[in-house]
């Protein structure tokens, strides 16, 4: 039973932007991200297999600035027979990084 009460551990911050990811020792491959917080970034993926618990590099601008972290896959949802819905757990970000994304920052923008 549901309290409606969002249990999310961080808040997200919405975002609809053109992001990479992939092994840190292979190519890249483009998705579109969904949302993002300092927990992990939300994103979906055509065309592309992802591995619960696989470790990738991903990059992403958050406003100006772009940011490159080390996440780990936490789920992965198939939307249809081509898109993907991936969350990743960061696992490496650099701290300032993580000042853009606290929430109450308002300098924040995609």
């Amino acid at each position: 039973m549901s309290d409606g009460k969002d249990r999310r551990k961080y808040q997200r911050i919405d975002t609809d932007q053109v992001i990479s990811f992939g092994p840190a020792s292979a190519g890249q491959h483009l998705a579109v991200s969904k949302d993002v917080s300092v927990g992990g970034i939300r994103f979906e993926v055509v065309g592309c297999e992802i591995d619960l618990g696989e470790t990738l590099r991903v990059t992403f601008n958050v406003g100006e600035e772009t940011v490159v972290a080390v996440a780990k896959v936490v789920w992965a949802t198939e939307l249809d027979a081509m898109t993907t819905d991936v969350g990743m757990e960061f696992v490496e970000i650099d701290p300032a990084a993580l000042d853009l994304l606290t929430p109450d920052e308002e300098a924040v923008g995609f």
